[in-house]
């Protein structure tokens, strides 16, 4: 196996001069440099990470931590990660932290203990533990799909303060930066396109209280009422807590009302297969009894009968996203935080009662 000093060799350069080139420590004349490159390449050297790591202080590995990476929403966040870090020369390390707070905090401990340079989480709905984790041990690190509200005093995009429990050591700064979908517009589109279909009680299968993409959702469908000229009825909202399960009973709960809804939106694909698995056990049919449009689109939605109109997240751009800001904090740590709002995507097929079209619409949602 080939080792630095036969590198150095090759080239006709001292052993530094090929460590600062593999370490970008310290500039190298564009003539030694490709001798360097090319005697690495005639001879096969693989670098030593560890023991560059130990020079540059740097692994150049990225903590991911990720819950229900099963979905496939998720899967296509994690390909973007993936695809970014490696373009980049970065490793990833993964772990998967349940959507539980104390655990979340565990896995993101046991990343920062591998060393990672920089992590990228989708934070759970009570994040202050992890926070103040961060902040204490300042670790580089992106928000993703989740915002995350600034703790009281420092700036946040959405102009509202966060919890208490939210707190980070004082006189720190805020330094999160954060990407996700937009969720109020296109929700809203969702349900104007309900309403104008003659649908006048629109349900909502929301997601897991606490988290952003709730919030935000909820305060879209409200958005998409009033624009439509219909009133909120708090009864036809059903929280499904993100999952297919629970989605299932909120759904059931919703039908079981005296004036039950003639249409639905849910607030994630996993609570779209519950909220079908609710409709098929009483013998309904989609849309001839309900009419149906989901948040997030995902590969087999279109082998659906009725296809499904759906919203779809741009999630491997969101990964990606994350990647390229994580990667300008580590290069710039005193920057401003960021937060990337991505439109999202109208997939226009019959779950909603339209007819099927010719070829499938894709219609942007404002952003």
């Amino acid at each position: 196996m080939a080792t630095m000093v036969d590198v150095a060799r090759s080239a006709g350069v001292s052993v530094a001069t090929v460590s600062h080139v593999l370490n970008d420590t310290r500039p190298v004349l564009p003539a030694t440099r490709q001798a360097v490159l090319t005697a690495i390449e005639e001879l096969g050297y693989t670098p030593n990470t560890l023991a560059r790591s130990l020079v540059t202080s740097r692994t150049r590995s990225i903590g991911l931590a990720v819950s229900a990476i099963s979905n496939p929403y998720f899967t296509e966040i994690l390909q973007g990660v993936e695809a970014g870090a490696l373009e980049q020369g970065y490793s990833l390390l993964i772990a998967d932290p349940h959507d539980d707070p104390e655990h979340e905090h565990k896995v993101v401990q046991l990343l920062h203990e591998r060393r990672v340079d920089g992590m990228i989480v989708a934070p759970s709905a009570a994040p202050g533990a992890l926070l103040a984790y961060l902040g204490r041990h300042s670790v580089p690190t992106v928000f993703l799909d989740r915002v995350v509200e600034a703790p009281s005093g420092d700036a946040d995009p959405s102009g509202q303060a966060a919890p208490s429990d939210h707190a980070v050591p004082s006189g720190r700064a805020w330094a999160f930066d954060q990407v996700c979908a937009e969720n109020v517009e296109p929700t809203a589109h969702l349900v104007t396109h309900l309403a104008g279909r003659g649908h006048r009680r629109i349900g909502l299968v929301a997601g897991l209280p606490g988290l952003s993409t709730t919030r935000e959702r909820i305060a879209g469908y409200r958005h998409g009422l009033a624009a439509a000229g219909l009133p909120y009825d708090e009864r036809l909202l059903a929280h499904g807590d993100s999952e297919s399960a629970a989605a299932e009973r909120a759904t059931e709960k919703l039908l079981s009302l005296a004036a039950p809804p003639t249409a639905l939106v849910t607030a994630n694909n996993a609570m779209t297969i519950g909220a079908l698995r609710a409709l098929r056990e009483r013998g309904l049919s989609v849309p001839g009894d309900l009419a149906l449009c989901c948040f997030d689109d995902f590969a087999w939605a279109d082998l659906f009968e009725p296809r499904l109109t759906a919203i779809a997240q741009p999630s491997r751009e969101i990964g990606a996203q994350a990647v390229r800001l994580l990667l300008d904090r580590l290069a710039s740590p005193d920057r401003p935080a960021r937060v990337l709002r991505l439109p999202c995507t109208f997939v226009h097929r019959t779950s909603c009662g339209c007819p099927d079209q010719p070829e499938q619409s894709k219609e942007g949602t404002a952003s």
